[in-house]
């Protein structure tokens, strides 16, 4: 940390500026400025509105993890935050090796979480509640199912199969986890922070209202016992740490909440967390500063964040 001045590297953050705004609030109310960099394949993006694009490798390059160790080294990096899947385990393994924070959970715990084969076999074995899982190839008296890329994200690939003539021809079984599909079910994001010490420091649920390219447009805040205690128990197993985005599914019919997947970073919709008060930037810059952070159950019920385009001109 230089005087008065802090420095996050974001991993994939392109679009993330709303983030940043945030993480720059928080550390202002602690009488200091916070300079934003992204590490992209671009420079043309939007979170170049509010700092500095690094133009860099792939997350999957094999010379990606030094180069990113050399700008933390270069650049004076306090706090790194991966923001897309593959930058996850890029940020865990630098996580104890660089002289900066990185609030990523463990590797191994992260490889399982990005398989949604192996993630739904850990829910299963920690006694979590999960939906039925219908093994591939399945018949008619499975229907209705839900087919999804065992590797993915944002929705990409997800089939609803009411009948068989919906199960995609030459479909990739092994590359494919089946469950029974819920019908009329609501589906719940539960934005959470783990301290560094292993403390369950915010648990904020909200609905997703909108949503445009898998990713939540209009999302509101519901301070729910039975959901924050589900999240809670997901997190109670294995280490995670920092950011971790819990997605549950209720079954609206019988009432019963189920884990969906867990994701070790924060979700693109988090500001609606952070505008209700959950204390996540603060909690990501607090601990930057080596501060104990303390739980935060203030956060604002009913909170409703609508999310827009703008435009950035380059």
């Amino acid at each position: 940390m230089k005087s008065n001045n802090l420095c996050v590297l974001m991993l994939g953050g392109a679009k993330r500026v709303s983030v940043a705004r945030h993480l720059q609030a928080a550390a202002a109310r602690r009488g200091l400025t916070l300079d934003v960099l992204s590490y992209e394949l671009e420079c043309s993006v939007p979170i170049a509105s509010v700092g500095r694009v690094i133009k860099g490798l792939r997350f999957a390059d094999a010379g990606v993890v030094d180069d990113i160790r050399h700008v933390i080294s270069s650049e004076q990096v306090d706090l790194v935050l991966p923001f897309v899947d593959p930058a996850v385990e890029v940020a865990a393994s630098l996580a104890g090796t660089v002289n900066a924070f990185v609030p990523v959970s463990d590797g191994a715990l992260c490889r399982v979480m990005f398989d949604k084969g192996e993630a739904d076999g850990w829910f299963r074995a920690h006694s979590l509640p999960v939906p039925d899982r219908v093994e591939l190839p399945f018949g008619a008296s499975s229907l209705p199912v839900i087919l999804k890329p065992r590797h993915g994200s944002a929705s990409k690939g997800i089939v609803v199969c009411r009948r068989m003539s919906d199960i995609p021809e030459n479909l990739d079984a092994p590359g494919y986890m089946a469950q029974k599909y819920i019908d009329n079910a609501e589906e719940v994001t539960v934005d959470c922070y783990v301290g560094a010490d292993g403390r369950v420091l915010s648990v904020v649920p909200r609905i997703r209202l909108e949503t445009a390219g898998g990713e939540v447009t209009r999302s509101v805040t519901v301070k729910d016992e039975a959901l924050m205690e589900l999240a809670r128990r997901v997190l109670a197993y294995g280490e995670f740490r920092g950011p971790v985005t819990v997605q549950l599914i209720r079954d609206r019919k019988s009432g019963h909440t189920m884990v969906m997947e867990v994701n070790p970073r924060l979700g693109g919709g988090v500001v609606t967390s952070m505008g209700a008060g959950s204390g996540i930037a603060d909690m990501l810059i607090g601990e930057t500063l080596g501060e104990r952070m303390e739980p935060v159950d203030s956060w604002r019920d009913n909170t409703l964040v609508a999310r827009y385009l703008e435009e950035v001109v380059f």
